[in-house]
């Protein structure tokens, strides 16, 4: 049955250029759009720039251009950055479209008829000079805690305090060096603390269109049952602002978070008015016009998909499906949440050359691909972080793509136009994949790759893609295996073994065929050439349960080659020789790159002999399971080589899912006092990482460590 989908991934930024982190996001949608498009889906991706707010006004009037100048040029960037690592938009917008603007005022005009928006006088910093007020991020100061020079308004980068900017010390405009002066302006709220809102996100993201871990974040940030821990949203900034004005409030700007997700509405509003068919219509029959209504007004039977990072849940799971349901548009289905990028394990740098942009990849490294199917190898539709290794990254694409899928045709294609002039052939029987052959060896092989479909195709579908290409790359063992036994090049020297020969090597064509197919989500541009090679229409998902028989193929040209780890040591090393100071704001950067790794302030000093009253034992989960009535908590059975295991009752239900725990080796306080709680007795505690942004993370010991063994 198809269906109908409407996809979108996170807008990016009109102040940067696009880079490898980015690509996570974009690559992971672009393969889950390309899979629903061959399973016969009428299927929808569209996206924009983020266009709007006060770093693009200020670094518009830096370079002497009109800020709309400034978001033309910077989308043409990342246009051409997105088509050449073939992420292919059915349309990429602009939140400054006149469609996204109609869409934006009217969605706040129905909440302001729903009682849902309300005006209030705050007070706030003010630039004399430059005549405008002041986000945080653009005040700057003496920290109030560590005493630290030149820190933001809302937290310091050398002790983590997070303050007020009114408790900056000698506080200094960003933009201008002025003092700043407090001024009192009204504001326009987003009554998210009104009952109705709450009421309706506790239901909703406990309804299923959360991973779980992004549903118990949520949990944590609505409160208990009777608790109002959401705060009303500040949606306005004044002038001067680069953005859409708020109807009937003159000098009132929306602030960009409030357009930014109506910009997936205004890109679809473009998509629905383009006087050609879209890619991925044809489902609905070509030409068939595309109706807004039908993908966005409650009641649509058509489905909708966000994927965003985890970094920007709070917006995506709190405020725009408060939003949407209450001026009258239907919700997300559901909300597909990834986890950041690190590079040989560790942030992004550009000391280290690390922080890699599109273009420099490009520029290095040509094809797009390999890194598409590095990462979709990492990929498994949880909010994990991946690592690209780049060590590790080299090894892949030439073990699996060169060494194992690529070799197939390789050894065999050269045979068919030699001696067959192009021609498979294959014995009859091998076109009912149920019958017993009598003719080769592969029949049972090239029933058992087609029967695969269903379990690959279901991966893709949830979003495992790493174990997609695992099982993928499981039948590429196979086939070379057969190749191996089968042994062409020895039965082309051989009389008499013509007919063998031919059929071996249309076999492993076959074989072949049936793996682009699988790979060709990921791999777009490498199954192109294939199906010019093999001389076929476009594959689509149904196609594995045909067979290329009596078929004419044409001319095996080169279709890949070993990626050479002297161009990864060139472009890092390249991109350590163009590092640059900042001049740009902080603020600019929208994503998680600047937030993931903020660290809280270091605590006061201790002595050796205060931390060696800390027992910490190596301890294994022998038992994790969730607490009825806890909304955090998990119960944890401990094994630290006791004669009996403890009980812990930890506050990681958030992040982790107790079937995974179960196994594995962490590190627990093992002489805290026992601490009576209303679930039972907590025997210890386990110790865990987090940070300012979502995320909690358990520590583990290094392999070989057993229970009981002391931390010292």
């Amino acid at each position: 049955m198809s269906r109908k989908i409407l996809v979108t991934s996170a807008l990016p930024y009109a102040n940067g250029s696009i880079h490898l982190g980015h690509l996570v996001e974009y690559i992971q949608t672009d393969i889950w759009v390309r899979f629903q498009k061959m399973r016969g889906h009428e299927c929808h991706y569209v996206c924009a720039d983020d266009t709007h707010g006060t770093p693009i006004m200020l670094r518009a009037e830096k370079e002497g251009v009109t800020p709309e100048q400034l978001i033309a040029r910077v989308w043409q960037e990342h246009f051409d950055d997105f088509a050449a690592f073939h992420v292919q938009f059915d349309n990429y917008g602009s939140t400054n479209s006149a469609e996204n603007k109609e869409s934006a005022q009217s969605i706040y005009r129905t909440l302001k008829a729903n009682g849902l928006i309300e005006v209030r006088s705050i007070e706030q910093y003010y630039d004399p000079v430059k005549n405008m007020f002041l986000p945080d991020r653009f005040i700057k100061g003496e920290c109030p805690k560590c005493h630290a020079k030149d820190q933001y308004g809302d937290n310091c980068e050398v002790c983590g305090a997070a303050y007020a900017p009114t408790d900056l010390i000698n506080p200094f405009s960003a933009v201008s060096g002025a003092a700043p002066v407090l001024r009192n302006s009204d504001h326009y709220f987003f009554k998210l603390s009104d009952p109705r809102c709450q009421n309706f996100l506790r239901e909703w993201t406990r309804g299923g269109s959360l991973q779980a871990e992004a549903a118990n974040k949520m949990q944590e940030w609505l409160g208990a049952e009777g608790e109002n821990k959401l705060t009303d949203w500040d949606i306005s900034r004044d002038a001067p602002y680069f953005g859409f004005e708020i109807p009937d409030a003159p000098g009132k700007y929306f602030y960009v978070w409030l357009d930014a997700p109506v910009g997936y509405m205004g890109s679809f509003k473009q998509l629905c008015n383009l006087p050609s068919p879209a890619s991925g219509r044809g489902a609905g029959g070509e030409g068939a016009p595309l109706n807004f209504d039908d993908y966005w007004k409650q009641g649509s039977g058509a489905e909708l998909y966000h994927f965003i990072g985890k970094d920007i849940l709070y917006f995506h799971a709190l405020f725009w499906p408060a939003m949407l349901q209450h001026a009258g548009f239907r919700t997300p289905t559901k909300l597909f949440a990834h986890g950041f990028l690190t590079v040989n394990g560790e942030k992004m740098s550009k000391s280290r050359g690390t922080f890699i942009t599109a273009r420099s990849y490009v520029d290095h490294i040509k094809n797009t691909e390999y890194l598409r199917y590095y990462y979709a190898a990492k990929l498994n539709g949880t909010m994990e972080d991946i690592d690209l290794n780049l060590e590790d990254f080299v090894a892949k694409v030439n073990s699996d793509l060169i060494g194992k899928y690529i070799n197939i045709a390789s050894r065999c294609a050269g045979f068919i136009s030699k001696k067959f002039d192009g021609k498979i052939v294959l014995p009859q029987n091998m076109f009912n994949y149920g019958s017993e052959s009598q003719g080769v060896e592969s029949d049972s092989l090239q029933a058992m790759f087609a029967s695969r479909a269903s379990v690959i195709a279901e991966l893709y579908e949830s979003r495992d893609y790493a174990k997609a290409l695992r099982e993928i790359m499981a039948l590429a063992d196979q086939a070379n295996q057969y190749i191996a036994e089968m042994a062409p090049w020895v039965l082309a020297k051989q009389e008499g073994q013509e007919e063998k020969l031919q059929t071996v090597c249309s076999s492993a064509l076959n074989l072949f065929r049936l793996l682009t197919l699988y790979l060709k989500p990921v791999l777009p541009e490498l199954a192109h050439q294939v199906e010019q090679f093999l001389n076929i229409p476009p594959l689509q998902w149904s196609d594995a349960q045909t067979i290329l028989q009596r078929h004419t193929i044409n001319e095996y040209k080169h279709l890949a080659t070993r990626l050479d780890p002297k161009l990864i040591e060139a472009m890092v090393a390249a991109n350590q020789e163009n590092l640059k100071p900042m001049t740009e704001s902080h603020s600019e950067t929208r994503h998680a790159e600047h937030q993931q790794h903020a660290i809280a302030p270091i605590a006061e000093t201790i002595s050796i002999d205060d931390f060696s009253k800390v027992d910490l034992r190596v301890a294994r989960i022998a038992n994790a399971e969730h607490v009825e009535g806890a909304e955090k908590l998990l119960k944890l059975t401990l094994d630290i080589g006791e004669a009996q295991p403890r009980t812990v009752f930890a506050g990681i239900k958030s992040a982790y899912d107790p079937e995974k725990l179960k196994g594995r080796m962490t590190v627990m306080v093992a002489n805290l006092a026992p601490r009576k709680m209303k679930f039972g007795l907590s025997e210890g505690m386990v110790l865990a990482a987090s940070g300012e942004t979502p995320g909690l993370f358990i520590l583990s010991p290094d392999d070989g460590a057993q229970p009981g063994m002391r931390i010292k």
